[in-house]
């Protein structure tokens, strides 16, 4: 296995990780914060950290048909998606929020076959339908057994946010380093959410520091690293296969809000979770045959890719 691909991996692996805790520390803020004013302080939190980062080496500013793509990115993905996101996580579990917004890999794989023209590959088509069938468990077994009307429409917009964010990142990352991709889509969601920022300089002089630390981690870890992590695996696999890594953050979030929040699942996300691996495993798995004749599969030419077109 190529170092490169082993690096993938471990990115994937990271991000994966820290958005399933960020289900879970948005549940908790969102006891002293506002959906706005989480919003922009975790992304004030991640502009500055990524930034500091950016400008410690070599940047490549980005084209004028670059924009385009950056700004649906940052305002889609890091704007309407946190705060569609964090106000539905008023009103749902970690858990059911994780759960709902995994239609997005479904969604991203639909638009990546159409508009990069990465097709649908049997074998990701068949994993995507077996994990999605186990996040679909995961919500059936959730702790509450039913989900507030709202709180479900905003988790479907903030799946679909997320899966056009991805869709338009991914002809970026042909050309531009994943760090300052992420650092400038970053800063964009963070000015789409400076509104609200009377509301984040209120409620962080009322919040306990402890729930304070909670905003700067989200802003650090969940955003300002996974956020890059995932932009590094992303240049090295297709947008299909790298938003069905994600169907793995359901049953970690599941795990970690049992053990940090006291929202315990019942038997069937279990079998839920098993579903998901087993999933993701599928959609990600390659033959010797197809690796050989095809090494590389995850740049999308500028040139091929109608996306990246002035």
């Amino acid at each position: 296995m190529k170092k490169e691909t082993v690096l993938a991996a471990g990115a994937a692996t990271v991000t994966v990780v820290l958005w399933a805790s960020a289900f879970v520390a948005i549940r908790h803020v969102g006891q002293e914060f506002s959906a706005g004013a989480l919003s922009l302080g975790r992304l004030l939190v991640g502009s500055l950290l990524l930034g500091a980062f950016a400008f410690t080496r070599p940047r490549r500013w980005p084209a004028r048909g670059d924009w385009k793509f950056l700004l649906v990115c940052g305002l889609l993905w890091f704007g309407v998606y946190n705060l569609a996101l964090n106000e539905a996580e008023q009103r749902l579990d970690a858990g059911t929020t994780a759960m709902l917004v995994n239609i997005g890999p479904l969604l991203i794989a639909l638009l990546a076959g159409v508009l990069l023209h990465e097709g649908f590959p049997r074998q990701l088509v068949i994993g995507s339908v077996a994990a999605f069938g186990g996040v679909v468990l995961i919500g059936l077994s959730s702790s509450e057994g039913q989900a507030e009307t709202w709180g479900v429409v905003l988790c479907l917009v903030a799946a679909a946010a997320y899966a056009i964010g991805v869709v338009s990142q991914k002809p970026l990352l042909t050309r531009l380093p994943a760090l300052e991709v992420t650092w400038l889509a970053c800063v964009i969601g963070t000015v789409s959410c400076l509104p609200f920022a009377p509301a984040l300089v209120r409620e962080t002089a009322d919040a306990r520091p402890s729930t304070i630390w909670w905003v700067v981690f989200l802003g650090a870890f969940p955003t300002a690293i996974a956020f890059t992590t995932w932009a590094y695996a992303l240049a090295r696999t297709t947008a299909g296969r790298m938003g069905a890594t994600t169907y793995l953050v359901p049953p970690l979030t599941i795990f970690l809000g049992w053990l940090l929040l006291d929202e315990s699942p019942a038997p069937l996300a279990y079998l839920g979770g098993a579903l998901c691996l087993v999933g993701v495993a599928i959609s990600r798995y390659r033959s010797r045959r197809t690796a050989a004749a095809n090494p590389v599969v995850s740049t999308v030419s500028p040139d091929s890719n109608p996306l990246s077109k002035s």
